[in-house]
């Protein structure tokens, strides 16, 4: 991913966090990762565990950012679920994977649709 594309993604979750906690949620952690995987969000909604991967784009050309959580990338944040489960001996809890997606309107940057969709694919 060039730098660009770095800091457009990086500025997407940051968008998406501040979005999530607006409505509630309880953020736990932010890219949790290893070598193998990334979760860009972990957090709680009510009594639900939501493991939340983040999308960004500056336009749909490509197609809507929820398009870019392929069948490949959904695997490996199931993979980081059940790590983190694993890790902080989490069991028996409510969870749910989604997909935040943030739509900049132009390249400046400044002004963005935000989307959450919950239960976007299922895992465990």
């Amino acid at each position: 991913m060039s730098s660009g594309g770095l800091q457009l993604g990086r500025k997407g979750e940051l968008a998406a966090r501040q979005f999530l906690l607006s409505r509630g949620y309880k953020v736990l952690a932010s890219n949790f990762s290893t070598p193998q995987f990334e979760i860009d969000i972990i957090a709680k909604d009510n009594d639900t565990l939501c493991f939340i991967e983040v999308k960004t784009r500056t336009g749909v050309k490509k197609g809507l950012p929820r398009e870019g959580v392929t069948a490949a990338k959904q695997k490996k944040i199931i993979m980081g679920a059940q790590y983190y489960l694993s890790k902080n001996k989490i069991i028996n809890t409510r969870l749910r994977f989604d997909v935040v997606e943030v739509l900049y309107k132009d390249n400046s940057h400044t002004c963005c649709d935000i989307t959450v969709i919950p239960n976007a694919f299922q895992g465990l």
